[in-house]
């Protein structure tokens, strides 16, 4: 994505959430299924058990960036993460409940031309561009990502968060090592991942694309793509995820044991997954970007939840 101009919007009062239910509340049961499936309540994210393992985490191949080195080895325990990206209709929910609607103003790309642009009257009701429910909530930023999450802590008394970066990749590849989940070619990606395609080409003719064509030239509803081997959908594409992390551009100081790393002046944020919008290389699941909390919303950005087991 390439951002103009960003107005600073103060925002950190959004994530001062309660953090314990109400008196009198009830905090539900989770539903579960023989899948590994479950949700904590009725207008909550499905959730899926990631089993725990140790990966490489980084590439190291011709294809990686500076930030993806050195590629290291991390040991997570088993925790559980949003089948989904969180969609429109669960993000409403949130803002139903609490009465804490995100200020106006994203990057977005209003005109369909390709020129992303800051947008003052853009929020998540309203990107620029159509959608429903079932699609993935952007023009978000990391502090209303975090500050969902803190809602579900509260509405269910489970400790919801983001993911990490590493609980992040290790979800992402499902025990792959190739450049992308699914194998090594990106044109093979319309199956999986909705990410520039020949749909998009059409609308975006100065894209560079894959040669494969899935008919969404924009953001896709949630699980439109086979899922990964973890039953994860969207891993890929469709729009970039925040993580927990403070970026740092190597990873020397990363955490080997799956916890978040937040050291440094963390000015910036980890995102992952790449998006709809051009850039093929961004679907790779080692790949990384960072951009300045709590202040950006962008209309490629949204963002999954984790919650421990």
């Amino acid at each position: 994505m390439k951002p103009g101009t960003i107005e600073i919007l103060s925002y950190l009062s959004f994530a001062l959430m309660l953090t314990s239910p109400p008196a009198g509340s009830a905090v539900e049961r989770p539903s579960a299924s023989a899948s590994g499936e479950f949700r904590d309540c009725a207008e909550c994210p499905q959730m899926v058990r990631v089993p725990g393992g140790t990966f490489r985490m980084g590439d190291d191949s011709g294809s990686a960036r500076a930030d993806e080195k050195p590629v290291h080895s991390v040991t997570l325990h088993a925790f559980a993460a949003g089948k989904y990206e969180v969609t429109r209709g669960e993000f409403a929910a949130f803002v139903a409940a609490t009465g804490q609607e995100p200020v106006k103003g994203c990057v977005n790309d209003r005109d369909q031309d390709g020129r992303w642009e800051y947008d003052p009257n853009a929020t998540w009701r309203d990107t620029g561009f159509p959608q429903t429910d079932r699609h993935p909530v952007v023009c978000v930023s990391w502090a209303d990502a975090t500050a969902y999450a803190l809602w579900l802590t509260q509405r269910t008394g489970k400790p919801y968060r983001l993911l990490s970066e590493s609980e992040w990749e290790y979800a992402a590849r499902a025990g792959t090592s190739t450049q992308f989940w699914w194998g090594d070619d990106a044109n093979d990606l319309c199956a999986f991942a909705n990410g520039p395609d020949q749909a998009a080409k059409a609308k975006f003719p100065h894209w560079t694309t894959a040669t494969c064509d899935d008919g969404q030239a924009m953001d896709a509803p949630v699980g439109s793509y086979k899922a990964n081997a973890f039953g994860l959908s969207d891993m890929a594409g469709n729009v970039w995820e925040w993580t927990q992390d403070c970026y740092e551009p190597s990873y020397d100081k990363q955490p080997r044991d799956g916890t978040a790393y937040t050291g440094g002046t963390c000015q910036r944020r980890s995102l992952r997954g790449g998006s709809w919008v051009f850039g093929l290389s961004d679907l790779r699941s080692a790949q990384r970007n960072g951009l300045p909390p709590p202040q950006i919303r962008g209309g490629d950005i949204g963002f999954r939840v984790a919650r421990a087991l």
